[in-house]
């Protein structure tokens, strides 16, 4: 494979990222990763190796590009209960930050610097997000319908919430294939939330599949946190490479 840490246009200036690509000529197909609230750092690249090893370009960006580079995050922080909690009350400003217009434009550049690059295939790319990247990337799906084929989100929280403008409500305008995966006991996305999104899935005929993995906590896919959980990590690189299989097929 090819790992770059790079810098990408944004919506509003330049995001750092790391792009992977499997070595040759390709074209490969396209996977957008969203970052979970702890950052760009050595576990989301690791991952993003792991799906570029199945025949995909992937570009995972620093969402928070607008208020902070390089580590956000000490691994202190990734794995004692206080310190995770200290670190969350720093972060928040800004997750609250990103507004579904500034996470869809930002999408919008990723996608454009995506394309533009010479191993990557034409056409629509998947999107996997993680926390609060799970949830932006629906946003992101159902304002960009036509370039986005597949949806892989794990763990997310605030998908459904009284607002007017709650990430589900958007869903009707989805044409990608959705796949969630919930973590157990998750007061980001509590059962009745779920069985809200679930309906409002069926309701505007999206093709989705929405699993509780029972005994996985919130943040259960990251191997870095307190909170990683190594059957619902498992089942989740199953579930998102048959999601990749049947969306985005590797020739």
């Amino acid at each position: 494979m090819s790992p770059s840490e790079i810098d990408v246009p944004a919506a509003d200036g330049i995001a750092e990222a790391y792009l992977v690509t499997p070595d040759g000529p390709g074209p490969y197909p396209a996977v957008l990763m969203f970052m979970d609230a702890f950052g760009l750092r050595p576990r989301l690249m690791e991952m993003a190796r792991r799906i570029a090893a199945r025949g995909y370009a992937v570009l995972v960006p620093n969402l928070f590009y607008r208020d902070a580079s390089g580590p956000l995050v000490t691994p202190e922080e990734l794995t004692d209960g206080a310190k995770r909690v200290a670190a969350f009350g720093r972060l928040m400003p800004m997750i609250r930050a990103l507004t579904p217009e500034r996470i869809t434009a930002d999408a919008t550049a990723y996608l454009d610097f995506l394309a533009g690059q010479e191993k990557v295939a034409d056409g629509p790319a998947g999107l996997v997000g993680y926390c609060m990247g799970g949830r932006n990337a629906l946003i992101v799906t159902a304002a960009l319908p036509d370039r986005i084929a597949a949806l892989g989100s794990f763990h997310a929280g605030g998908v459904v919430t009284d607002a007017p403008d709650s990430p589900h409500t958007g869903v009707a305008a989805i044409t990608a294939e959705v796949y969630f995966a919930h973590a157990d006991n998750d007061g980001s996305m509590t059962p009745e939330q779920i069985k809200t999104l679930e309906a409002t899935f069926g309701a505007a005929g999206v093709t989705y599949t929405s699993e509780l993995y029972e005994g996985a906590p919130h943040g259960f896919t990251m191997s870095d946190t307190s909170m990683h959980h190594e059957e619902g990590e498992r089942r989740h690189w199953e579930a998102l490479f048959a999601l990749l299989g049947r969306t985005l097929p590797v020739r």
